[in-house]
């Protein structure tokens, strides 16, 4: 009996590209992959162009292309990994609706999974999006390694291969913030990595904006270090010995040089300004912590579908 490889490709606005990308893998389990039934599931997170009326179109033609319906946008994270937890066959693929994930390294990610991987995670090495934003991830990436207690997977979107038996993982975890990619390097099993350059957008806008990539940040912040917590009792404790120093010196000067001692309001206000914004700083970051449990503590639905394409009832696992 063929095996059977699930494609999830999220979508947010992609009318450019839902069709392009549905005829380009359909052509290479065509062409490269004969040997492999396949299933392409689109998850789309609530667009507000004409993806829908196209993924309509696209499965009416094809029974093997299906399409899950958000009610609403639920986020970056939330509508993919939603997603995965549909798909029914020995191994998921996870890959952009805009082309950055390069679908030609789709057969060598199935070649290492028939090798025994159960995961395989593509890695960016390169990429020709902006040089800026690249050097920013990659400081973000080296840092958030550095803090976190898990190893930390450099420079991974989530592009990448799943075996059935780490989908189950995903199934049971029951996590309703779930950031996939330290999930994967916390939970996953033994990794094989490849390499690759990361393509432009193929045609459409990209969706990131600070807010994004922020959400994304704080995430995985708040999940997997207490470094933001940590640094500030360190920095707390430091503080009150530096200020407890000076108000000593100044004691000092003050009862030797009684006359002619003067140090005025500035160094009272610059204190007052350097201690305040510590504390304001590590309350925003305690904020961050304390939204994080509390998003987990209410146990929302990951998403709410509105309407599923071509799906039976053996498909649905909530």
């Amino acid at each position: 009996m063929k095996k059977t490889i699930s494609i999830l490709i999220p979508c947010f606005n992609e009318q450019e590209n839902v069709i392009p990308i549905s005829e380009a893998l359909t052509n290479l389990f065509r062409e490269k992959l004969p040997e492999y039934q396949y299933e392409i599931v689109f998850i789309d997170n609530d667009s507000q162009d004409k993806t829908r009326t196209l993924l309509r179109e696209i499965c009416g033609r094809d029974k093997r292309i299906k399409a899950i319906f958000n009610a609403k946008n639920f986020g970056q994270f939330n509508s993919p990994y939603y997603g995965m937890m549909q798909t029914s066959g020995d191994c998921t693929i996870l890959l952009c609706c805009d082309f950055q994930d390069p679908i030609d390294l789709i057969p060598e990610m199935v070649r290492e999974w028939e090798k025994g991987y159960k995961l395989v995670v593509m890695q960016k090495k390169q990429s020709k999006e902006s040089k800026m934003l690249y050097f920013l991830r990659s400081c973000y990436y080296k840092l958030i390694k550095k803090m976190s207690q898990v190893n930390q997977i450099e420079q991974f979107t989530g592009f990448g291969l799943y075996d059935k038996s780490f989908i189950q993982i995903m199934r049971e975890l029951k996590d309703s913030t779930p950031f996939l990619r330290g999930i994967v390097a916390e939970l996953g099993y033994k990794i094989k990595f490849i390499p690759y350059t990361q393509e432009k957008r193929r045609a459409g806008k990209t969706h990131n904006n600070f807010a994004s990539l922020y959400d994304a940040a704080m995430l995985s912040f708040t999940t997997y270090t207490k470094g933001g917590l940590r640094l500030a009792t360190f920095l707390g404790f430091g503080s009150s010995v530096v200020c407890i120093v000076l108000a000593i010196v100044f004691l000092v000067l003050k009862l030797v040089f009684w006359n002619r001692f003067n140090a005025g309001m500035a160094p009272l206000l610059i204190g007052m300004f350097f201690i305040g914004s510590v504390m304001l700083f590590f309350l925003g970051i305690m904020g961050e912590y304390i939204l994080s449990i509390n998003q987990r503590i209410l146990g929302r639905p990951l998403v709410i579908e509105e309407e599923r394409l071509n799906f039976d009832h053996q498909n649905t696992i909530k």
